[in-house]
Formats: structure tokens, sequence, C-alpha cells
């Protein structure tokens, strides 16, 4: 997986929390990756919650996009945020669960975003709505945006589920058949929500055309702002990305 196999990797943490950790992270994965992830920005459902080390963390990026020659992708929610990437040299966004289901934010970051040559990622709706989904693809797209991409995060459920989100395979066959052509990304972590769960869902994910995974890697997950159980260790993570190269080479 990564370089050398079809499938995009695309990992690193959960969020940014200091610039040690962070480098530690990603250089222990530098190898397997193709493109980096990490959290500057995090659309907590408690203010009390870790919210992100913000500005600070995008200067750490630039600087790690020059080290090791490869691109970063962000989450963003408002305008600023995108003024804020930009000015960073940052060129791929993402559009998080929670915004996915707001037209009015998806709207604000369109107009941020206009006829510019940015990558952007949109994960689906947090709620299995297909429609909000496709409203979103279709802002960008009205607002000259050529490289789309979306994600599977899964989908919230209040019924008993071994999963943190649903992966509701279902909706996303019948993404597929409304928009074969756009790029289908894979999020284990977000799915999964414990790192148990990860590699049988990549495995899963393999039968519905995805192009990549974004998995949450951190080089200490037990002392993470967020989302601890999620995140892998690095040993972990190149142990299911091996385990993946020999299932997707038979």
């Amino acid at each position: 997986m990564g370089k050398n196999n079809k499938h995009i990797i695309i990992a690193g943490p959960c969020a940014i929390e200091t610039k040690k950790i962070f480098f530690d992270t990603i250089d222990s994965i530098n190898k397997d990756v193709d493109i980096f992830r990490a959290g500057i920005w995090k659309a907590r459902t408690s203010p009390n919650n870790f919210q992100g080390i913000g500005e600070e963390g995008l200067s750490w990026i630039q600087e790690a996009q020059i080290k090791y020659k490869k691109p970063f992708a962000i989450e963003v929610g408002t305008a600023q945020h995108v003024e804020l990437a930009l000015k960073h040299e940052i060129g791929i966004l993402w559009i998080g669960a929670r915004t996915t289901c707001n037209p009015f934010s998806v709207q604000e970051i369109c107009e941020a975003t206009r006829g510019s040559d940015l990558e952007i990622w949109i994960k689906n709706p947090i709620f299995p709505n297909l429609e909000l989904w496709i409203g979103a693809i279709e802002r960008f797209k009205k607002s000259k945006i050529k490289n789309i991409k979306v994600i599977n995060r899964g989908f919230f459920s209040e019924s008993p589920s071994p999963y943190r989100n649903l992966p509701r395979w279902d909706i996303v066959r019948k993404f597929k058949k409304i928009f074969p052509k756009i790029p289908l990304i894979c999020d284990p972590s977000h799915i999964s929500g414990n790192t148990e769960l990860i590699y049988d869902v990549c495995v899963k994910a393999l039968s519905y055309e995805v192009i990549g995974f974004m998995i949450e890697v951190h080089k200490k997950p037990e002392i993470a702002l967020s989302d601890q159980n999620q995140q892998l260790k690095p040993k972990e993570f190149c142990e299911i990305l091996d385990k993946l190269k020999s299932t997707n080479s038979t």
C-alpha cells in the first residue's frame, strides 16, 4: 500500500498537539504515506474538549511539507480557515461531517475557494442523508472546483453497533451510481472508533472501488487529546498496511 500500490495512503494524527509529537509521528510513518493528514481545528461537541492548536500548527505543516516533500490535508470549517490554509500553502482541504450537514457553512467555504486549484475532499454528513452529501458536491462544482474527492467516514446511529459510525455501504453504493467518476476515500478510523476494527473495514472498503484510505496514526495515542481509541501506533499502522498489501494482491 502507498507509493508502490494503486491505493493512496493518507495518514497522520487526529490533531496536532505539540511540534515534537507531530514530527515524531509523521517521521515514523513517512515511508508508507502518500499524503499526510493532521487536524488543526477540531469541531468538538463540548467547548471543554481540545479545540485544536490552530494557526500555530499551520507553520509546522508548512515546514513539514518542505522537509518531506509531501502534501498535507487538513479540515476546514470556515472561510477564515481556508484563508489561513492558503497563506501556509496547504493545497488539500477536507470538509468535515458536521460541516457537510450545514449548507450555509458549505457555501461560505465554497465562496472562499471559488475558482482555485485547491483539492477538496468532502466527508459524508453525520446523518445518513445522501442529499446533503450531493448538495455539498454540487456547491463546490458551481464554485468551479475541479478536483473533488469524497470520504466515507461512517454515519451516526443510535442502534447498538461495534462501529463508532456505521459504514452504510448501501449509501456508498447509491452514491457511486450517481457520481461514478468522483474518487472515493475510506476513513476506517472514524468508522471503527477503535483500532481493532480498522483492518476489517479497510478490507470491506476494497470491494467499493476506494482509491485510498485516511487513517489516524499517533506516536503516543494514549496521551492524545482527541480520539485516543482509534489512533494507531506507527508500528500497528505499518502492520495493517502490510496485511492489506497481501490481501489486495490475492
